[in-house]
């Protein structure tokens, strides 16, 4: 068993017995955070010596709390009520990572209230999703910006992508939670 599965497990027990006692949105808030603990036992939301840094990630939860230190004794800085965002890990601390999102927001998440799946936003204007990576394909979707995808695909300067059940391609440099020279395969 290795070190990850080993936290995952604790973790699990320890919050399992709460879901009982807790009111239900705390419950499913848990059971998500619970379920992501155990999904990203390979260390995909990372054991610090491991991942690189910096590296994008996307929030697990509806309701991550950005603090303003490493450590549950430092204030809350900033509440996220979106799962799937995309943010980008610039610092490890423990079990504790500090992240910053699109607009620049930094704050230091627990690592079990994220998550190995990658996903992207829209960035600043109207996109067309496409059928293949070729500005000439068929258009599949208008993405409106602020619109989170899951990223499948990084080649070249294009990304597959998954937004509400439409595949496509969409331009790397349109959207954030990639890096520009990244080749990315899911």
């Amino acid at each position: 068993m290795t070190r990850t599965t080993i936290i995952s497990l604790l973790f699990l027990l320890t919050f399992l017995p709460l879901l009982t006692l807790a009111p239900q949105g705390a419950q499913a808030q848990l059971a998500a955070a619970a379920e992501e603990a155990a999904a990203t036992s390979d260390g995909s939301a990372g054991a610090a010596d491991s991942l690189p840094v910096p590296r994008f990630v996307s929030l697990a939860t509806g309701e991550v709390n950005l603090r303003t230190g490493p450590g549950m004794r430092y204030p809350v800085k900033l509440v996220v009520r979106k799962s799937g965002l995309p943010v980008e890990v610039v610092r490890e601390f423990d079990v504790w990572r500090q992240v910053r999102d699109i607009d620049g927001d930094e704050g230091w998440v627990h690592k079990s209230m994220l998550s190995g799946r990658r996903s992207v936003i829209v960035k600043t204007q109207v996109q067309t999703l496409l059928r293949k990576a070729d500005s000439g394909a068929k258009p599949v979707a208008k993405l409106e910006p602020g619109v989170i995808a899951r990223l499948q695909t990084c080649k070249g300067a294009w990304c597959e992508v998954n937004a509400s059940g439409y595949n496509g391609w969409i331009k790397k440099e349109t959207i954030w939670g990639v890096y520009p020279d990244e080749a990315f395969k899911e």
